[in-house]
């Protein structure tokens, strides 16, 4: 039973007053989680619920009784995707609360914090509606919210063919002027422009990370890359591969007539007034065309927040605990398509405040963050990462963050800054973190300069996650899950369960849906800095970090197939041989 409340609880917030007056939270615990909601920027109610002290029903019944706020079983509710529209996606995450009807002038909106009052704030300046709060619980927040606004979304994509011709396009991505108008192409265009526009919303709209346009002697296909497996959704015929590569191209302002060596151009494609999607586009010439790759790069990536990218509970504190240090090195490693820039960029937003300085030096910059000054490294003209990082120290800069460490100038120049006030974050390509300490020093940057600098790696690799609809147990034996990595006693633990992927219609018959970190994250110690001060090798360093209870890859992973996440073959995928 928890201890009665006492003359010092007064202090605490009125629900986490009301938590400890009831008995339900020790006035310790209730500080505790006020302090990590203030230090993180995380709801009070968000706090509580992730760490389980105490269910989501019973603080809303309670927050209900003392501030006389209706409840609501959210569930019983449909939500209006064109009210949650109104409404930003921005403002939604960063208020936590989400629009449920209207009535008269006035918008009811669910929150699970009444006390949240520039929630409301913020939805009243969005939408001039006078605000009312409703109460709900905060686990069916967290899911209505995520949904409402996929679904918003969605519909916001749904166009039809007058639409995808009329599809407003910005040439060269934002580097130029204007949009293109494209009512105004001749008429024979009109059907490559509908095709093209329709491949690029379709990709947007089924979570595609890549279109790959391919030309051979005898056909045309068309590749989504989704949940890191390519699929072919389309296999246009091969007399229009002329047209297809052109008409991309001008998108992208590329030279038309060169079609002898690769170029690399930028789209940004309007879906709506507020939601707009830029490509990152690569040509190469082939036997037979030119293959064209368009990256899709969603800025919302990067403002998911830290919750959403699979840290465990440690990982994340670690993360941000390294964030709130005003200087040391914070490096991301992994191979390509990892996820390193999305954990870079959510690290970044956390940061992104008003009296922060932030630059960036990128290769190039993939996701634009209002607020951060970035710039794309251009070798041919002189502006490597080294010369970037030179000027950004004549910035006043309060974080660095450099696309990638490649050369002994890049790092030394990245650690000069770390060691003069400055917080860096960088990404190597190495299997995993003690691995990259040893790169650094094979580039040849002195050990007794990386144990005065580096603050925390993090090793990362991105899993594909289990269709909860059709994934069922998995008959394993014992003695292959013992050899596989996990325990005697979680083998034999009763409950203990592991999935495999079946396929169903909503996974598109994969077995998979979406995609999760699988992270090895390792703040770096005094003794890890004695180790390489007196010669020692990656072998030393992860032993070190094994006897301070820092996960490996494959043990991330196994904790993931444990909670049903993931299935044994994408953690072998992940981590086999790491």
């Amino acid at each position: 039973m928890a201890t009665p409340a006492t003359p010092g609880s007064v202090f605490l917030g009125g629900l986490a007053r009301r938590l400890v007056a009831d008995g339900l939270l020790t006035e310790e615990v209730a500080r505790a989680h006020q302090q990590k909601a203030l230090k993180t920027g995380v709801p009070f109610v968000s706090v509580l619920v992730e760490s389980k002290a105490v269910s989501p029903q019973i603080i809303a019944e309670t927050a209900s009784v003392e501030f006389g706020v209706p409840l609501l079983d959210l569930s019983a509710v449909e939500i209006d995707p064109a009210l949650v529209r109104e409404v930003s996606e921005k403002v939604l995450r960063k208020a936590h609360a989400l629009p449920l009807f209207k009535r008269a002038k006035k918008m009811y909106v669910a929150v699970s914090d009444p006390t949240n009052l520039q929630a409301l704030d913020e939805i009243k300046f969005a939408t001039g509606h006078q605000t009312e709060p409703i109460l709900v619980t905060e686990d069916k927040l967290a899911k209505a919210l995520e949904s409402a606004i996929q679904q918003a979304e969605s519909q916001q994509m749904n166009l039809g063919d007058a639409d995808l011709e009329n599809l407003e396009v910005v040439e060269g991505g934002d580097t130029e002027g204007g949009g293109v108008d494209i009512t105004k192409a001749d008429a024979e265009d009109a059907p490559i422009i509908r095709y093209v526009n329709k491949i690029l919303v379709d990709a947007i709209q089924q979570g595609a990370s890549d279109i790959h346009f391919e030309p051979y002697e005898k056909s045309y296909r068309i590749r989504y890359r989704k949940d890191g497996e390519l699929k072919t959704v389309a296999t246009p015929p091969v007399t229009q591969a002329g047209r297809l590569a052109a008409r991309i191209k001008v998108m992208s302002r590329l030279d038309l007539a060169e079609r002898r060596i690769p170029q690399d151009g930028r789209i940004k494609l309007y879906l709506s007034k507020t939601k707009a999607i830029d490509f990152r586009v690569s040509t190469c010439p082939t036997l037979f065309g030119e293959k064209i790759v368009c990256r899709i790069l969603d800025p919302s990536s990067a403002q998911l927040g830290i919750d959403a990218l699979g840290y465990e509970p440690e990982q994340k504190e670690a993360y941000l605990r390294a964030l709130q240090k005003p200087q040391g090195m914070i490096l991301v490693t992994g191979p390509t398509g990892s996820g390193k820039t999305v954990s870079l960029y959510t690290g970044l937003n956390i940061l992104n405040t008003e009296d922060i300085n932030i630059s960036t030096a990128e290769d190039p910059a993939e996701i634009n963050l209002p607020g951060i000054n970035q710039v794309n490294v251009n070798p041919k003209v002189g502006l490597t990462f080294a010369a970037a990082l030179k000027s950004f120290l004549r910035q006043d800069p309060d974080v660095i963050m450099v696309g990638e460490i490649r050369d002994l100038e890049t790092a030394e120049i990245a650690i000069k800054a770390a060691q003069t006030g400055h917080l860096v974050l960088s990404t190597l390509h190495t299997n995993d973190a003690p691995q990259t300490i040893v790169r650094l020093m094979n580039m040849g940057v002195p050990a007794y300069n990386l144990a005065s600098t580096l603050t925390l790696i993090i090793a990362q690799r991105l899993a594909r996650k289990l269709c909860k609809n059709c994934c069922r147990p998995a008959e394993i034996p014992k003695a292959e899950l013992i050899r596989q990595g996990f325990t005697e006693e979680e083998v034999n633990t009763p409950g203990f369960t592991i999935y495999q992927a079946v396929g169903c219609d909503q996974c598109d018959h994969s077995g998979y849906k979406g995609r999760t970190g699988i992270y090895q994250v390792m703040p770096f110690s005094e003794a890890m800095g004695r180790i390489i001060m007196e010669g020692g090798n990656a072998i030393d360093i992860a032993d070190q970090a094994r006897r301070e209870g820092i996960s490996d890859l494959r043990q991330s992973a196994l904790r993931k197939v444990k909670a049903g996440i993931i299935d044994l073959v994408q953690a072998n995928a992940c981590t086999m041989g790491d």
